[in-house]
């Protein structure tokens, strides 16, 4: 039954976006590779995975006409945007087994600053695992287009990440992430 559930609310996703499914399927794939880099167990990457793969679901709750929006949002549709983690701990943490999975994904939009949200979490506060999707998250997001915006080289995201590291990244994860992705071809 979760099994069942989980793939019903992704299909409805990526129904909704394509665009959605191909990015959370490199974002899950560049938590894997960073999980391994970090020499995590076997279960925490296949974890990591799973997160990387369930971190948009609240989006699902956002209308199509914003996810696909080719101008600037404007401050009521990025409040609508910022509502998907939330969306997303209550939608998974209604799945049994998966209230773990769920904490993970309403963190992943917190800074290591603190001015991230949905709670305003700083450094070590946020998870682990909720830091690494948001490292994963950004970068994929850099590099694959958008529609408000031309995609970055691969070099530019890495500078971007460097930049923003210790503000809004873990910047020891930052270096491992870079290493760990290096070869990776989306």
């Amino acid at each position: 039954i979760r099994s069942e559930t989980i793939d019903a609310l992704m299909a409805a996703l990526f129904e909704k976006n394509q665009r959605e499914r191909e990015h959370s399927e490199r974002v899950s794939e560049l938590c894997q590779l960073a999980g391994k880099a970090l020499d995590l167990s076997d279960w925490k990457v296949r974890e990591l995975e799973l997160i990387g793969l369930f971190h948009d679901i609240g989006k699902i709750a956002v209308d199509e006409s914003i996810l696909n929006k080719p101008t600037t949002l404007t401050e009521d549709e990025w409040k609508e945007i910022r509502r998907h983690p939330q969306v997303g701990y209550r939608l998974l943490g209604a799945v049994q087994d998966m209230s773990e999975i769920a904490s993970y994904v309403l963190a992943h939009h917190e800074r290591w600053d603190g001015k991230g949200y949905p709670k305003g979490l700083m450094a070590k506060q946020i998870p682990l695992e909720s830091r690494i999707v948001n490292i994963a998250d950004a970068y994929d997001a850099m590099i694959s287009y958008r529609p408000y915006r031309k995609s970055l080289s691969r070099q530019e995201a890495i500078a971007e990440l460097r930049r923003h590291a210790g503000t809004q990244f873990d910047p020891l994860l930052v270096d491992i992430f870079i290493a760990a992705t290096e070869k990776w071809e989306p």
